[in-house]
């Protein structure tokens, strides 16, 4: 007897686990529409979307202006040294934070996962400040600019091949949300 209690016990609790489940909705919301926040809230589409206005000086804007990949420039293996492809592409930057001299930017220093994790936040240090010091050159206020380095912790490519090193060797301008 003492087997049927506990046995009716279980499905009593059984029961009453069953009756707090939550029941689906009978109607669904429809998702929500992926927009990024300008200044004062204001609606600025996704970053760099064609059909979207951006919000002038806004984050979408300056991808825009410089192109979905013109705030990244590349390295060669070990190398921190601007040629003229990266030269294009800060020509690009440096004019559109001219024009928008409120604007302050960070720019981040990358490496691949190869060699040790000192050697790439100082490889990233080297990228990121090569890049903030060709800016100043074109005018760009340094106070504007600052410099951090992220090692080989945040690649963009995942791998182990020279594809994904190339794409990771990199130092990035990012403006805030």
């Amino acid at each position: 007897m003492r087997n049927g209690k506990a046995t009716i016990a279980a499905m009593a609790a059984a029961l009453i686990l069953a009756g707090c489940a939550k029941k689906p909705p009978k109607q669904l919301p429809p998702p929500a529409e992926e927009t990024t926040a300008g200044p004062a809230g204001q609606a600025g589409g996704d970053a760099g979307g064609a059909d979207a206005a951006a919000v002038p000086g806004s984050r979408a804007d300056f991808l825009q202006s410089v192109g979905q990949a013109g705030d990244r420039i590349f390295f060669d293996t070990d190398q921190y040294d601007i040629d003229d492809r990266d030269r294009a592409t800060l020509d690009q930057q440096a004019a559109w934070l001219r024009r928008y001299g409120n604007v302050r930017v960070t720019i981040e220093g990358h490496a691949d996962e190869r060699g040790t994790r000192e050697y790439n936040l100082a490889l990233g240090d080297r990228r990121a400040n090569a890049a903030k010091n060709y800016l100043a050159a074109k005018g760009i206020d340094p106070s504007r600019m600052t410099v951090i380095s992220w090692g080989k912790e945040r690649p963009e490519a995942l791998g182990s091949d020279e594809s994904a090193w190339a794409q990771n060797r990199r130092a990035v301008t990012v403006l805030p949300d």
